[in-house]
C-alpha cells in the first residue's frame, strides 16, 4: 500500500495542480479540501469520518471558545473538551491495544485487543487541530469562521500523512490569500524533487543494507556489521523523513503555502541539545510551546525543570509509537538533555568540534537501536555486539556489505552535510554558467526516482506508522 501511495501521488498531482491554477481564488480552498479527501480516502476511506469529526469538532469548539472569551472559566471548559476529544481519539486508535497488552503483561489478565489499523496521519492532524483551539483560547490567532478554510488547513494533503506539523497560526493568513508565480512554483518543484530523490534514491537503497543486517541473528553479526547496520538505519530514517518533509514543503510552495522547516542537518549537531533543535523541528516546537512552557519550562528551579524534561520526553517517545521501546527511547534523550543542561553543555563548548560531534553521533546511533527494536532482548543483544561482546571485530559478511554499500554510505553521509545544499544553491544562481547543469541535474533525479518507483518493490515510508 505504501509503495502504491507514492505512485498514486505522481498520478494525482498533475491534474490537481492544473485544476487548482485554473480556479479563481475563491474556489481554491474548497477544491484543495475535496482533493485532499480524495487522496486520503484512496488510502483509508473508512477513517475519513474520523478526520472530519475531529475537524468539525475543533472548528465548532473554536467558535464557542471565541464566543465566551470574556468568561475564562467557560472558555477553559470548552478548551479542555477539545483536548479531551483529540487526545481521546488519538489515545483510542493508537494506544488502546498497547494499554491492554501492558495490563495483560503486568497483571496476568487476558483482556482482548482490538487490532485496529492506525488511521493515516492521525498523530499529525490531531496535534494541528489542538494547536488551533489552544491558540484561539490564548487569543493568539483569530477564530476561523469559514468551515471550508479550516477543513483545508487540517486535511491539506501535502503534509497530512507525515508532517511537518503545521500550526494554524503559521498558515492562517495564507488560507485567506496566497499567490503562486513561476519562480515560486520553480522553487517548490525543485524542493519536491530533492525530497523525492532523498526518499527514493537514498533512503530506500541505504535501507536495503539495514534490512540485511536486521535479519541476521546476533551470533551472525560482527562488530563492523552491527555498526554498518545502525549507521545505515540512521541515514535511512533521516532521508526517509526529511525527504517526505521536503516533498511536503515543495508541494505546499507550489500551492502557495509556506510550511515550516522540519530538519536542519541534524547529523552535524555538536550536542544532543543541538541535535533536537535540528531533528523533527516542528514536533519539538509543538511540545515546547504546548507542554514544556505551560508546565513552567526552566523558570521554576531545577526539580521542576527535570520534571518538565521527563514529561516532555516521555510524551515525545510515546508519540512515536505505542511500544515501551519508544517510551524508553524518549526517556533516554530526556536524561541526556537534563545532564547537558545541568553540566555537560559548558564542557562540550570547550571541546574541539570533532570531539563534540563524535560524542553526539555515538549517542544518536545508540538511541536508534532503542528506537528500531521493540524487544528489549534484541536491544541488549545488539548493544553487546556493537561493543564486541562475544563476536569478531570483522567477518566475511562485513567485508561483503562494505564492498557493496560503502560508496552509497559515503554518498549518504555527504548528502547529510549542509555543504551540498550550499553548492547546489550556488549552481542555481541564474548568473552562473552552471545554472542549466543544475536544472538538468534536477530532471535527472526526477527521471531516476520515477524509474525506481516503477521498478522497485522496497519502498517503505518509516514515519507513516507514527
Amino acid at each position: 500500500m505504501v509503495f502504491s501511495s507514492l505512485t498514486f501521488l505522481f498520478l494525482f498531482l498533475p491534474p490537481v495542480l492544473v485544476l487548482y491554477y485554473l480556479l479563481p481564488q475563491a474556489g481554491k480552498n474548497a477544491f484543495l479540501f475535496a482533493a485532499s479527501l480524495f487522496f486520503y480516502a484512496w488510502g483509508e476511506p473508512v477513517y475519513i469520518v474520523l478526520m472530519l469529526f475531529s475537524t468539525v469538532a475543533d472548528y465548532v469548539l473554536g467558535l464557542i471558545i471565541e464566543k465566551h472569551r470574556h468568561n475564562k472559566q467557560t472558555a477553559r471548559l470548552f478548551l479542555v473538551l477539545s483536548l479531551l476529544v483529540n487526545v481521546g481519539i488519538l489515545g483510542f486508535f493508537k494506544y488502546f491495544d498497547f494499554l491492554v497488552q501492558s495490563i495483560n503483561a503486568l497483571w496476568g489478565t487476558n483482556l482482548a485487543i482490538l487490532n485496529l489499523p492506525l488511521p493515516l496521519g492521525i498523530s499529525f492532524y490531531t496535534f494541528q487541530t489542538m494547536s488551533y483551539t489552544i491558540d484561539v483560547y490564548r487569543n493568539e490567532v483569530p477564530v476561523q469562521r469559514r468551515l471550508i478554510d479550516f477543513c483545508t488547513y487540517v486535511t491539506l494533503f501535502p503534509q497530512l500523512v507525515a508532517g511537518p506539523i503545521v500550526r494554524y497560526q503559521e498558515v492562517e493568513k495564507q488560507l485567506r490569500q496566497r499567490q503562486v508565480d513561476l519562480d515560486t512554483f520553480g522553487l517548490g518543484a525543485k524542493r519536491f524533487i530533492a525530497g523525492l530523490g532523498k526518499k527514493v534514491l537514498l533512503a530506500n537503497n541505504i535501507g536495503l543494507l539495514w534490512q540485511q543486517v536486521e535479519q541476521l541473528p546476533p551470533e551472525g553479526l560482527s562488530v563492523v556489521t552491527a555498526w554498518l547496520g545502525i549507521v545505515a538505519y540512521a541515514l535511512q530514517i533521516y532521508f526517509d523523513f526529511s525527504g517526505y518533509s521536503d516533498m511536503a514543503i515543495g508541494l505546499g510552495k507550489m500551492l502557495g503555502f509556506t510550511f515550516p522547516e522540519n530538519f536542519d542537518y541534524p547529523y552535524t549537531a555538536k550536542s544532543i541539545t543541538d541535535f533536537w533543535r535540528r531533528w523533527h523541528m516542528t514536533l519539538g516546537s509543538w511540545f515546547r510551546e504546548y507542554v514544556y512552557i505551560p508546565l513552567g519550562g526552566n523558570r521554576r528551579g531545577v526539580p521542576v525543570l527535570l520534571r518538565n524534561l521527563m514529561v516532555v520526553w516521555f510524551l515525545t517517545g510515546l508519540w512515536h509509537g505505542a511500544s515501551w521501546n519508544f517510551v524508553l527511547w524518549g526517556l533516554y534523550y530526556g536524561v541526556i538533555l537534563a545532564v547537558e543542561k545541568m553540566w555537560l553543555l559548558r564542557g562540550l563548548r570547550k571541546c574541539t568540534p570533532l570531539v563534540s560531534h563524535f560524542y553526539t553521533l555515538i549517542l544518536v546511533l545508540l538511541g536508534w537501536v532503542l528506537f528500531v527494536f521493540p524487544d528489549f532482548r534484541q536491544v541488549l543483544q545488539y548493544y553487546l555486539v556493537l561493543f564486541g561482546r562475544g563476536v569478531p571485530l570483522i567477518d566475511r559478511q562485513a567485508l561483503y556489505l562494505l564492498s557493496n554499500y560503502l560508496p552509497l554510505l559515503v554518498i549518504g553521509m555527504a548528502a547529510a552535510m549542509p555543504w551540498t545544499k550550499i553548492k547546489i544553491q550556488k549552481l542555481l544562481q541564474e548568473k552562473t554558467l552552471y545554472y542549466p547543469v543544475a536544472i538538468l541535474l534536477y530532471f535527472f533525479v526526477l527521471f531516476l526516482s520515477t524509474a525506481y518507483l516503477v521498478d522497485a518493490s522496497f519502498n517503505p515510508f518509516l514515519y507513516f506508522r507514527f
